[in-house]
């Protein structure tokens, strides 16, 4: 296994996506056209831009955080509830949601790269279970390298929200299985199925709720969800990747359940961080991962 110093996977962005500044627990960011202002924690020290560059964002978060929360957004006149992205061959809806995000996490490029790599150099088309997975943007990566992937998720506006960028990216005809459920009960009838998967990706919430009202939090279920994922990866060329955006938590706790429920002799665990890099070059730190593998 690997050593159990961390890893920060940088990612600078990508097309249409620029952390342009942050501080003061904020950030300033670039979405195609749009210059948005979000709320940021973890952007404890001060701003580079003059608050004037701040003030002149085409929307502004306000309100509350949590993801239950009754956020707002101020927009300039005249802006729409939302707009188009691209992603290398992608392209995707962003919206303004009243929880502060628009439909996609930028940080993840840096599993995206991997993930596509992944499933290029697979001699046939891996099987890859994606569970809570929002609008789909790594579904979509996946499918677009050859992947047949089964997305997850328990919102149906998500899925049709990810099924929208699949149409705008025109990988309809791509084998994508779209089901809305809860994801630990899923996982828990494949396991009994005897399904196998060549690839996971886990990207769970803190809390969450499923279509039937099933409750997820964090750090109660996620032992249990790895047990059954451990299950459901295939006898070879598996890998699982897990990210937590619960910050409070720390890399190293990840690791140890990893290495728990995942630690094989010969596999690879790589945890840590997923960072984005600003234009003026300083780090910021958006969520845990971790990264197992078979050689």
């Amino acid at each position: 296994m690997s050593p159990r110093a961390p890893l920060l996977l940088e990612t600078t962005g990508f097309d249409d996506y620029r952390l342009l500044d942050s501080g003061a627990g904020r950030k300033l960011e670039r979405f195609g056209e749009l210059v948005l202002v979000r709320p940021e924690e973890q952007a404890i020290w001060s701003p580079r831009l003059v608050e004037a560059r701040w003030e002149a964002a085409d929307a502004i978060f306000t309100g509350a955080t949590e993801e239950e929360g009754a956020g707002r957004w101020q927009r300039r006149t005249g802006l729409g509830e939302e707009w188009q992205c691209r992603h290398g061959d992608l392209t995707f809806v962003c919206r303004f949601t009243s929880f502060r995000h628009v439909g996609i996490f930028p940080e993840q490029e840096a599993h995206w790269r991997d993930l596509a790599a992944r499933a290029a150099a697979s001699g046939e088309p891996p099987s890859i279970l994606n569970l809570f997975a929002y609008t789909g943007i790594a579904s979509l990566v996946a499918a677009a390298a050859g992947a047949r992937v089964t997305h997850v998720d328990a919102s149906r506006k998500a899925i049709a929200w990810a099924r929208d960028n699949q149409a705008l990216s025109g990988l309809e005809d791509r084998p994508v299985r779209w089901i809305c459920d809860d994801a630990m009960k899923f996982a828990a009838r494949e396991a009994r199925r005897g399904s196998r998967y060549q690839g996971i990706l886990l990207d769970p919430p803190k809390y969450g709720r499923g279509p039937k009202g099933e409750v997820w939090r964090l750090f109660d279920d996620l032992p249990d969800m790895l047990r059954l994922c451990r299950e459901l990866l295939a006898p070879d060329g598996a890998f699982l990747v897990l990210t937590a955006y619960a910050i409070r938590a720390s890399f190293l706790a990840l690791d140890e359940l990893c290495r728990e429920v995942l630690g094989e002799a010969g596999a690879r665990l790589e945890s840590g961080e997923l960072v984005l890099k600003e234009e003026g070059g300083r780090r910021l730190s958006t969520s845990l991962f971790c990264r197992w593998s078979r050689p």
